[in-house]
């Protein structure tokens, strides 16, 4: 089992930065693969970034160039640098990991999810 807490959302202008934060409960996280995924109002949850247990990432092209995943296994966190944002950015942020050591882009890929943390973007 394990269980995922998101920090770090908040209200920022566009053109600013945030960093969110995701830890990992669990003695195997670096055998996880880990997701961000974002959900807005009236909209379906995506895709936004993954990373597999080396390193390895995989981005959205909406995000790509903008958003950093990256993670520290020492610490069981795996991070969301989010740099350029808009407002079409807001929405509630999600981190999930999957039982396998490899990256997946698909929401039912994935085993465990947090509760989520708010952006909004204000333009």
């Amino acid at each position: 089992q394990v269980q995922l807490v998101e920090s770090g959302g908040g209200l920022v202008q566009a053109g600013g930065s945030l960093r969110l934060s995701c830890a990992a409960s669990g003695r195997t996280f670096s055998r996880y693969a880990m997701g961000w995924f974002r959900q807005a109002p009236g909209k379906e949850r995506e895709f936004i970034a993954s990373i597999n247990w080396s390193g390895s990432t995989y981005y959205a092209v909406s995000v790509k160039g903008r958003f950093t995943i990256s993670r520290d296994n020492a610490k069981n966190t795996v991070y969301l640098q989010m740099n350029s944002l808009k407002p079409e950015d807001t929405a509630v942020y999600y981190c999930a990991a999957r039982g396998s050591s490899y990256i997946a882009t698909v929401r039912g890929d994935y085993d465990y999810w947090g509760q989520g943390t708010q952006v909004t973007v204000s333009s």
